[in-house]
């Protein structure tokens, strides 16, 4: 069988794709897969792949971007800016954003929409290079091959992970095979509800396991340890706020801050906070850049601060953790609020709003010090947020892709 994979545009796309690669392999151990990617994770997906195809003990080649029946291409893609909630005041004050964002911006994402669309139509229409199957893992980068892919009849799979679906998978969920769905979301029998997929190092420590944790990253076992996140580029609105908070939440707490590669620079005069003496940390505090073993940053973690992207939610939910939610509204369709709003309906996050923060960083200092100081609620919000994790999201979604690429492989031999 033959798969085509497609994600990019934010890590959330390539996690959960490359979970299901993972998954397929396991039960199809010489299933032909292709991973379409934008160049900005062109690299890290190569990687990945490499790994997986090390791990079935086959070789790699990283300077073509191929392992085995794992091949990884670049695609071109383009992003269409759009700013939600804003007002006649936000347009004006932020004009250079409309200038550069939603102006120039949208044309090139449109020139590189064209190009993608193009591009896939190329690579596709002989019937000899074509999949069975193609999974689209949500994101402007799967739009043009959906497109390209309901033109020429190839099945394809959306999975959204949002509780809101974005723009493309929108428009690609119309003709797809199966909507396959993070959170609960209406739709006809084509919908299924199989929850996130995450990497398998995700999972519950002990506490044991978890002091252990805690003092390899160089912090006091028996402290409680805050994490707080904002993604693999970082969130300078929540850097910004952790520079006025800081000094408060180190008198209860350890911490741990992973700024981002975006706004690490703007983050560094923080490094006094962070104390070494002969390689061995002093103080409370850490300050990362980027961590590449998150799963055990978060595991280490009593309170996590975060976004309200799917993904890193489906990743704490696995990890069983207790969370501070902070959505950002101004992203297209208020997903982010949307995904905080309804574990906060369950009792299974906490949730500060972005420009709450903004407004008053104290309010998220005064809910991370409430959920240090009161491990009853901590608990039971890691147990409900816990209960919603999936752990067979990627085994679900694994089988629906090979009912549909065999099936559609038995109508090819059967012609």
């Amino acid at each position: 069988m033959k798969m085509l994979v497609v994600g990019g545009g934010s890590g959330g796309h390539i996690t959960p794709a490359v979970a299901v690669i993972r998954e397929v392999l396991e039960q199809r151990p010489r299933t032909r897969v292709e991973f379409w990617t934008d160049r900005k994770y062109y690299k890290n997906v190569v990687k990945i792949t490499t790994e997986i195809g090390m791990r079935w003990g086959r070789s790699a080649d990283t300077r073509v971007g191929k392992v085995p029946y794992i091949r990884v291409r670049k695609i071109c893609a383009g992003k269409f800016h759009r700013y939600a909630g804003w007002k006649l005041r936000d347009w004006f004050e932020n004009w250079w954003i409309v200038l550069k964002d939603l102006i120039w911006g949208n044309l090139v994402g449109f020139i590189g929409f064209v190009a993608g669309f193009l591009q896939s139509f190329w690579r596709l229409v002989l019937p000899s290079r074509r999949p069975d199957v193609i999974f689209l893992k949500g994101g402007f980068v799967g739009l043009p091959v959906g497109l390209v892919a309901k033109i020429l009849k190839i099945p394809y799979i959306v999975h959204e992970s949002d509780a809101v679906p974005g723009l493309a998978n929108r428009l690609l969920m119309k003709r797809a095979a199966v909507v396959a769905t993070g959170m609960e979301m209406k739709g006809d029998d084509r919908f299924v509800q199989v929850g996130t997929p995450v990497a398998t190092e995700f999972k519950m420590v002990s506490e044991t396991k978890q002091k252990t944790l805690k003092k390899a990253f160089g912090f006091d076992p028996e402290r409680p340890l805050v994490v707080v996140t904002g993604g693999s580029q970082g969130s300078l609105n929540i850097d910004e706020a952790m520079k006025v908070i800081l000094p408060d939440m180190l008198k209860f707490a350890s911490v741990g801050l992973v700024a981002g590669r975006k706004w690490y620079e703007e983050m560094t005069e923080l490094k006094k906070y962070e104390e070494w003496d002969k390689a061995k940390l002093q103080s409370n505090f850490r300050l990362w850049e980027f961590n590449s073993v998150m799963h055990e940053l978060m595991g280490a973690a009593d309170v996590v601060v975060s976004r309200a992207g799917a993904t890193t939610i489906a990743e704490l939910a696995a990890l069983k953790k207790a969370v501070v939610l902070v959505p950002f509204e101004k992203l297209p369709g208020g997903h982010q609020v949307k995904n905080a709003e309804l574990l906060v309906k369950m009792g299974a996050a906490v949730m500060v709003t972005d420009e709450q923060m903004r407004q008053q960083p104290e309010m998220l200092l005064n809910e991370v010090r409430h959920l240090v100081r009161s491990p009853r609620v901590r608990t039971d919000l890691a147990e409900k947020l816990h209960a919603e994790a999936k752990t067979d999201a990627a085994k679900q979604l694994a089988d629906i892709v090979l009912t549909i690429g065999e099936g559609t492989r038995v109508k090819k031999l059967k012609k």
